[in-house]
């Protein structure tokens, strides 16, 4: 069966921009022999896949014999890899950076010693503007293998000045690598389990973090030291639930790109990564006029050449910018409204199922859901709840959790109640198996096995009685995982009230604004 995700020579030319393509056909034009035009035959007949299948490729090369086809495909990867090299060389300051350090090397195998330690000056004043100190290490090892194996007749003290930059850039690389692992191991512990569980995965957390920030990492200097640093403590932060924490340190983020500007260029996708990070702080503290005001600055920012110009960024802030604004609807109770940016969203993730991570389809599936949910319509809900559930991967404990939980009320509000009671068996083995079962969560199973036999008279008031009861777990900290996933108060409130739950958050939204209103000055 054809399988479009797995071929690396068709996620490549699938990627490519009309204009990507047409400087790959000149770039070979002007730097291949006539044997490439087996390499151009290969490429257009992979361009016309709609999926990547070998038999299918087959039929349509039959200049190449099939024992040929691997050596062909991976000289055309590399063909159209060397031509975009080409393209972005103006716009990347790694490939501007790693070109100067190949004419310094090509200058110093020439012999040419002095012209060589002249490109690498320059290479080092580049770097240091722009924070890039790996490359200035590299520069260095460089310098000192000519002043080692040349006379130069360079200025006396030119050993020592090398000896103390290697030595200080050195120091600064092993604080970025040691921060960046850092946070790079506490998000990966998010992504497989979500927030923590309980209090010792609180104690794993605490006992990983306090050991790894060390003394000597602890007062960040530079870009990249602060920017690891920010970042560690936002992952810690938010496993954690310390909300307030997780918005500090994800405002100085923002703000490390704020103060420099042109960082936003090198390191677009930490910058996207930020701000997102920053509106789900303002979204987890209902804070209306921040979430509203980063949302304003995320969209602006999807309009600029820096996204449109770049695949990865484009992709990157489509996933963003759709989260937050779903969230949005989530914070002003408009679910129904929300509903109308679903289809975008689908076309989308179709769009660019080839480059998103299965995390990223996850979040979505969910988001969709609970926008489904909130507007009263249970049947998709639970179809893309299903989607979820049905997931092969082994990705996002949390999430798998709460999407049975989702699903097992949205089949209660639908009134399916000869499912129910193998969902409310099923669905706590799973979240006990997963040690995922809190006092809100085992209320809420409490309360639904009680409903079977409960006439409709009596039920409004144990309704009443199990909003009551989660309400004051609310406060507790290992209590507030579950509201993070879902607004089960505002739904009960729906219960008792009996209205739409989308009401009842869209009132709550429009007090909070007027609160906020009447505290500004």
């Amino acid at each position: 069966m054809p399988n479009r995700s797995t071929d690396s020579l068709f996620q490549l030319i699938h990627s490519l921009q009309k204009s990507e393509k047409r400087n790959f056909k000149l770039y070979v034009k002007r730097n291949s022999s006539n044997n490439d035009l087996k390499v151009v035959q290969l490429f257009d007949a992979i361009d016309k896949m709609s999926s990547y299948d070998e038999n299918v490729l087959m039929s349509k090369t039959s200049s190449i014999k099939k024992q040929q086809l691997p050596n062909v495909k991976a000289h055309l990867y590399r063909q159209i890899l060397s031509s975009l090299r080409l393209l972005e060389s103006s716009e990347n300051i790694d490939i501007q950076l790693h070109e100067q350090l190949d004419f310094a090397r090509i200058l110093y195998n020439k012999g040419l010693y002095h012209q060589s330690l002249r490109v690498l000056e320059r290479i080092k004043e580049i770097a240091s503007a722009n924070n890039q100190v790996n490359f200035q290490i590299e520069v260095l090892i460089l310098e000192k293998k000519i002043e080692t194996l040349h006379i130069t007749r360079s200025m006396q003290d030119r050993a020592d000045q090398l000896s103390i930059a290697v030595n200080d850039a050195n120091a600064h690389l092993i604080k970025q690598t040691t921060l960046s692992n850092l946070a790079l191991q506490l998000y990966s512990w998010y992504i497989k389990n979500g927030l923590a569980r309980n209090r010792d995965d609180e104690n794993e957390i605490e006992d990983f973090f306090q050991s790894h920030l060390t003394d000597d990492i602890k007062e960040p200097e530079g870009f990249y030291e602060k920017l690891y640093y920010h970042q560690s403590y936002c992952w810690y932060a938010f496993i954690r639930q310390d909300y307030l924490l997780y918005y500090r340190h994800t405002q100085k983020w923002v703000n490390l790109f704020l103060d420099e500007p042109m960082m936003i260029q090198i390191e677009t996708g930490n910058y996207i990564k930020g701000l997102h990070n920053l509106l789900n702080a303002h979204f987890t503290l209902r804070n209306y006029s921040g979430f509203n005001k980063t949302l304003s600055l995320l969209e602006q920012f999807s309009n600029s050449d820096i996204v449109k110009q770049n695949d990865n960024n484009k992709i990157q802030v489509f996933v963003y910018l759709y989260i937050a604004k779903i969230n949005q609807h989530f914070l002003e109770g408009t679910f129904k409204e929300g509903l109308d940016i679903v289809g975008e969203i689908t076309r989308k993730l179709e769009e660019y199922n080839l480059f998103l991570d299965q995390h990223r389809t996850l979040i979505f599936y969910y988001k969709i859901a609970s926008l489904y949910f909130g507007a009263g319509d249970f049947d998709n809900a639970i179809d893309y709840l299903n989607k979820i559930i049905n997931w092969k991967v082994n990705l996002r404990n949390d999430l798998q959790c709460y999407a049975r939980l989702l699903h097992l009320i949205a089949h209660y509000e639908l009134g399916n109640f000869q499912l129910l009671e193998y969902l409310i068996k099923t669905v706590y083995r799973f979240m006990a198996k997963m040690q995922n079962l809190s006092l809100v969560e085992e209320a809420i199973f409490k309360f639904l096995r009680k409903s079977f036999y409960l006439s409709a008279r009596k039920l409004k008031p144990e309704f009443e009685k199990l909003l009551n009861k989660i309400k004051q777990l609310e406060t507790s900290k290992f209590e507030t995982r579950a509201f993070a996933y879902l607004d089960i108060i505002s739904w009960l409130e729906s219960k008792v009230h009996e209205k739409q739950t989308y009401e009842i958050i869209h009132e709550k939204y429009l007090g909070g604004r007027k609160l906020h209103q009447l505290k500004s000055p």
